[in-house]
């Protein structure tokens, strides 16, 4: 059996799936509930400084998009930081470490960009024997109005200050939770490890207003006739957080920085794709609150089948394994082809492919009056659209051709090389060879 303990930064845990710093895990209740669901850590709620309580709406926090058939694809939402006394959250979070420890503790925090506030929380914080801290510098609404969350993610120097300042003030792991509202996540990634950050964890919400309400002609969710820009996660946001990971991972400045993925994981594979480009460890917000906190079991029983069936002993075995093949546009072999294929016995005759193909594509692909859909090879560009808008899984596939391939409908050649490809400086062969 694979074995999914990990140690992360120092921090270790039975598995690599954390619950995020969210409503999920606000109170001792849902993190107790949570750890006898199976969860290896849990990043506890932002806390705030002990001052003027944090004041929450009364109305709808939350705003959705979902698919055809209503499944939740993204969540936007207006919830601020813990509104609970920092003492309650403190004294809840040294009771549940006591009783499992075992499973990782992480404390969130946010508080204003002084260092006499950091140097106030830490120890408090300390005390509660916690594993590390996440600084939330990344939350979009709501508190970066108040010079905190991603106003302070978006300014690597201001990454740089407070970090330093915690990595003085405490022994506990620092963990940096970047802003994806920002050009290139690569500079705030370098600004924390400047500032002595053992690891980063991202991504953040998305900035952004999901749907408008056309009676009210107000943003959802909506509050007495108004609404206000919020923070998007789920499944929607996951592509481009599997690509800032991606980017840390492989830029030789910020190589070997740990990295807690999130964004949009609700499957065991959604989980090895962010270890695959680099993570060390997966947190999830999105997932638990669409299902429940029993979701963890599928994830932990997939990931560890997976690990069997690869013969990877161990979840270290994974994390970074896609890295090397992650290139740049310029890179990529122009004689690599391949053509659509349309498995007949598959087919169900819809005409997607045909339509899309026809209408927005190369008009690669045929239409008999019987409703049989064939390709052209001469015309096929192996755009792979129609792959994608088939609604018959492996239905339709890409096929790779070699060199000199002819189609057999019209014998001419369909997988031309590219003369020049192997003289051309943007082929990794010539790039080594004049190395």
């Amino acid at each position: 059996m694979a074995d999914l303990t990990t140690d992360f930064v120092g921090i270790k845990s039975p598995n690599p799936f954390w619950l995020a710093s969210a409503p999920p895990t606000d109170k001792e209740y849902n993190v107790r509930r949570a750890f006898e669901a199976g969860w290896g850590g849990v990043v506890w709620k932002t806390l705030g400084e002990d001052g003027p309580p944090i004041v929450n709406v009364n109305g709808p926090r939350y705003g959705a998009i979902w698919g055809a058939d209503r499944r939740l694809l993204g969540l936007n939402n207006i919830e601020l930081i813990t509104d609970r006394p920092l003492e309650v959250n403190l004294r809840e979070i040294k009771a549940v470490k006591r009783d499992y420890p075992d499973r990782a503790m992480i404390v969130s925090l946010m508080v204003p960009c002084e260092e006499a506030a950091w140097k106030a929380i830490l120890p408090l914080v300390e005390e509660t024997g916690a594993d590390g801290v996440e600084l939330n510098f990344g939350c979009p609404h709501g508190m970066s109005e108040r010079g905190m969350g991603s106003a302070v993610g978006q300014v690597p120097e201001y990454i740089t200050m407070v970090t330093r300042w915690v990595k003085q003030n405490t022994r506990m792991p620092c963990i940096v939770k970047l802003t994806p509202n920002i050009t290139d996540v690569r500079k705030p990634a370098m600004a924390a490890l400047e500032g002595g950050a053992d690891a980063v964890s991202l991504i953040n919400t998305i900035n952004s207003i999901t749907s408008v309400d056309l009676d009210l002609f107000a943003p959802e969710p909506t509050i007495d006739g108004k609404g206000a820009h919020g923070g998007y996660c789920g499944p929607a946001v996951k592509p481009i957080a599997l690509n800032m990971v991606a980017e840390i991972a492989r830029t030789p400045e910020t190589r070997g920085l740990p990295i807690s993925g999130i964004g949009g994981v609700t499957t065991w594979k959604d989980a090895a794709e962010f270890m695959a480009l680099g993570a060390g460890n997966v947190q999830v917000c999105t997932a638990a609150m669409t299902y429940g906190f029993k979701i963890v079991q599928e994830m932990i029983s997939g990931l560890s089948q997976y690990m069997d069936e690869k013969e990877m002993g161990s979840t270290s075995q994974l994390v970074g394994r896609a890295v090397p093949n992650i290139s740049d546009w310029q890179n990529l072999n122009l004689n690599y082809v391949t053509k659509a294929r349309i498995d007949q016995d598959l087919c169900i005759q819809c005409g997607r492919c045909y339509a899309a193909c026809e209408d927005t594509s190369h008009q690669a692909i045929a239409m008999s009056e019987d409703r049989v859909f064939t390709v052209k090879d001469d015309e096929c560009v192996a755009c792979n659209l129609c792959v994608n808008v088939c609604p018959v899984e492996e239905c339709i596939t890409m096929e790779e051709l070699p060199t000199g391939a002819l189609d057999e409908r019209t014998g001419q050649v369909v997988a031309e090389e590219h003369a020049d490809w192997t003289s051309h400086p943007n082929n990794p062969a010539v790039k080594t060879a004049a190395e």
